[in-house]
């Protein structure tokens, strides 16, 4: 396959779908459920060690294979796995195996990213050794998209139903309530989210006593953001970077608010993945405050600017803004006090039963009505 001069462009495609690749390279999956970037480029993985390369006709040359994940060894093919195979995808299925079992069959990722998979694999590891049947692996997590249909060509991949014992319970995309969580607030420039991101981490921390992570402005800027740009490409890494810190917060149990504009629908719904694969809880806050209010709010000048042209791909101006389509609350700050508009949050953390909190103090002065601020354009 013929490369660009000087190397195709790169890029990494995510877990999921570098494990959709394995599959499809073990022709287990068809093209028609894998996912493949549009060429020429490189995919490459978490390492940056070359995967495949796509040419611009959507044809794949495989370049090598990813290396150093837990459990690798046991990523077997159908031919190494004596019949009759047992399919799981839960614990639950590592009970009472069938007499005369020859293999053990675990759909999960092993790339570490989904606690539930890698928890999974060790314990199939040592139900295999117990009833001393070969273990294998096959690499459909939990967060794997299109779960029941990829799980059918597994089946068939090993024998089909005569030879499959399918105990899977069907927990593909689904996410245990964990204990951490992260609460993303998106909204245009100047909509409110950083005021109210800062009233819920104030209030949760207050009545809890619990630490509470805040990711956002010039702390995000400093230490994950510095050299990014405003362009698109920039923006989404930008997010995707909070993202993952946020992810790997609540993959430990704690507690965070993240407020960029985050305009993107498909970036947005990669965060939630990555923190409901790690075990988190994720609220997704659309703080809708109509563009004609942010500009009115506008105290830094940022969309004065953007519309003579001095700030470009400047989001609701000259970049667009999808609205989320599966947003938990939709909030316009619009002549709101903070204070109502965090209780509306914070309320609906206690209503799912994601947080502990001692009732609201009776004592000290009451709450200020503070206004919403102007926000930073990253």
């Amino acid at each position: 396959m013929a490369l660009p001069t000087g190397g195709a462009p790169v890029a990494h495609p995510g877990t999921t779908t570098l494990d959709d690749l394995d599959l499809l390279r073990g022709k287990i999956l068809p093209p028609s459920l894998v996912t493949i970037p549009r060429g020429p480029v490189r995919l490459v993985d978490a390492e940056g060690a070359p995967v495949a390369d796509v040419s611009a006709a959507g044809e794949i040359t495989w370049t090598g294979r990813r290396s150093g994940r837990p459990f690798e060894r046991w990523h077997l093919p159908p031919s190494a796995c004596p019949a009759p195979v047992v399919l799981v995808d839960d614990p639950s299925g590592l009970t009472d195996l069938p007499p005369g079992t020859g293999t053990l069959l675990v759909a999960a990722s092993t790339d570490g990213e989904d606690e539930r998979d890698v928890a999974l694999v060790g314990q199939a590891l040592r139900a295999a050794r117990r009833y001393a049947v070969q273990l294998a692996v096959v690499p459909l997590g939990h967060a794997a998209d299109r779960w029941a249909e990829k799980k059918d060509h597994v089946v068939a991949a090993w024998g089909g139903p005569d030879q499959v014992v399918d105990r899977t319970v069907g927990l593909g995309g689904a996410s245990p309530a964990g204990q951490g969580l992260v609460v993303l607030l998106t909204g245009l420039s100047g909509s409110g989210k950083s005021t109210l991101a800062r009233a819920v981490r104030n209030e949760l921390l207050e009545r809890s006593g619990a630490p509470v992570t805040l990711l956002d402005g010039d702390v995000v800027r400093r230490h994950l953001s510095a050299g990014l740009t405003f362009s698109a490409e920039d923006r989404d890494r930008n997010v995707r970077r909070i993202g993952w810190v946020a992810a790997e917060i609540a993959r430990h149990g704690g507690r965070v608010l993240c407020s960029p504009i985050a305009p993107f629908e498909a970036t947005r719904r990669d965060v939630r993945r990555m923190v409901e694969s790690r075990g988190g809880r994720f609220l997704l806050v659309h703080v809708a405050t109509p563009l004609a209010e942010c500009e009115r709010r506008d105290r830094k000048g940022l969309y004065a600017r953007a519309r003579a042209g001095e700030v470009p791909d400047f989001t609701g101006v000259s970049s667009p803004y999808e609205e989320p389509t599966d947003a938990d609350l939709v909030l316009d700050t619009t002549g709101r006090p903070v204070e109502q508009l965090r209780d509306v949050v914070v309320d609906e953390l206690l209503a799912r039963g994601w947080v502990d909190l001692d009732p609201p103090a009776a004592d000290g002065p009451a709450d200020a009505t503070t206004p919403p601020d102007a926000e930073e354009h990253l």
